[in-house]
Formats: C-alpha cells, sequence, structure tokens
C-alpha cells in the first residue's frame, strides 16, 4: 500500500509541473496541436563554430617577428570578446602595439598601448565569457585583473598548453591555425628588452596585404676588413 501511494503521489506531482498546454495534447486535434506548438517561443538555433574558410572570423597579425599569424576566432564560444577584437582592429588601435610581457614556457601578451599591462580602450570592460575552449599550444585568450568582468584589450597567446589553472578562468576566444613559428619567435621579457610588436592587425574579410618586409641592416664587416677598408692605398707611380 505505502508503494501505492507513493507512486500515486509522483504521478500527482508531475501532473502539477507538467504544463496545461502538454496535459491537454491528448485531448487536441492534430490541428489544435499544431496551433499550440506554433504559438509557443521558438528555440534559437545554436551558433555554428566558425571554419578557417571564414574569412569575417580570421584574425590577421603581421609581427615584426617576421611573418603573419592567423587566429580563427570563435563567435560561438566568446560573442562578446570577438565582437570587441574585431571593433579594435578595425579601428587600428592593435597596429604598432608591443608584446609586453613574454614568459618562455607559458604565453605571450599584448593589447595596452601604454606597454605597461596596465591601460586598455576607451570601451568599457567586457564581462566574462568562461568557456571550454581548453587552453592548449596557440589558444588566444583575454586578459584580466582579479575581477572576472575586467578584460578590455589585452590578450595573451599560449606558447604551451597550461589547461590545469587557466581553463574556467579566462575566456579563450580563438586559436592560431597558421604560422604560429612567428610567434615562437617574439622576444622574452616582463618586459622585454628590445620587445616584439604587432606590426598590422586585420581581419581576413577586409582584405588587408601584408606589410612590405622590413630591409634587414647590413650586417657589420669584420673587423680586419674594417682595417684594410681604413687603410690608405700606397700610392701608385
Amino acid at each position: 500500500m505505502k508503494r501505492v501511494l507513493t507512486a500515486l503521489f509522483a504521478m500527482l506531482a508531475f501532473a502539477a509541473a507538467t504544463p496545461a498546454s502538454a496535459q491537454q495534447a491528448d485531448k487536441m486535434s492534430p490541428e489544435q496541436a499544431m496551433k499550440v506548438q506554433q504559438a509557443l517561443p521558438a528555440t534559437p538555433a545554436p551558433v555554428a563554430a566558425p571554419t578557417a574558410q571564414d574569412p569575417e572570423n580570421i584574425l590577421y597579425l603581421d609581427l615584426s617577428t617576421g611573418g603573419r599569424v592567423a587566429i580563427l576566432m570563435r563567435p560561438d564560444m566568446a560573442p562578446g570578446h570577438v565582437e570587441r577584437i574585431k571593433t579594435l582592429v578595425r579601428r587600428g588601435f592593435y597596429d604598432g602595439i608591443i608584446f609586453h610581457r613574454v614568459i618562455e614556457g607559458f604565453m605571450a601578451q599584448t593589447g595596452d598601448p601604454q606597454g605597461t599591462g596596465q591601460g586598455g580602450s576607451d570601451l568599457p570592460d567586457l564581462k566574462a565569457e568562461f568557456n571550454a575552449l581548453p587552453h592548449l599550444r596557440g589558444t588566444v585568450s583575454m586578459a584580466r585583473t582579479q575581477e572576472p568582468d575586467s578584460a578590455n584589450s589585452q590578450f595573451f597567446i599560449m606558447f604551451m598548453p597550461m589547461t590545469g589553472t587557466m581553463d574556467g578562468n579566462y575566456t579563450g576566444w580563438g586559436r592560431v591555425i597558421s604560422g604560429m613559428e612567428f610567434v615562437d619567435k617574439i622576444a622574452r621579457g616582463e618586459p622585454p628588452a628590445n620587445p616584439s610588436r604587432i606590426v598590422k592587425a586585420s581581419i581576413a574579410a577586409d582584405n588587408v596585404p601584408p606589410p612590405p618586409p622590413a630591409i634587414a641592416a647590413p650586417e657589420p664587416a669584420p673587423a680586419e676588413q674594417q682595417a684594410a677598408a681604413q687603410t690608405p692605398a700606397p700610392p701608385q707611380n
């Protein structure tokens, strides 16, 4: 008897918690049920992950280390952060900014126009969008203070995986898909003595060509050649 009463109470509770439209569904004609279904609010479709063929979500960073880095951005994971990056890139905000904090075996951080780690843009700070993107080699994630909702313009690129301490604490919004060798060449230091910089940042859809390669300074001649060049030639008859 106790089991029967328990089951009865469970059935009553389920019925009470079931929406009226669901309870009445069995009494409706197919046409009526369709009208009820059409009147329900539509469930938004999930945002599809972008692909490498989606130029609106490819970020190019032309670095002073010698080449172009391509980053696949993930608006499906961090829409607010990706939109912020696009806005600042199209303003030219990142052009010329240095990598001010670069730790071997960890990451390279940039995005501060002051070059100290204390600056940002004139836009308001972002609300955190912590997500399931792991912090692997090449992951691009937003820098912040100890406050979760303090990311603004600074971001970092991971040299090595560090999922245990980073995942769930920083908003990942992309990953390098080509040019990681130029990231590896970024000068180390906090700050580096001779920092590497973003020469030009652009969105692939805008078709901005890479800047011309810098003209390399000629290597100094060996000391023997310099001395020979400075020695006057003997007089000729």
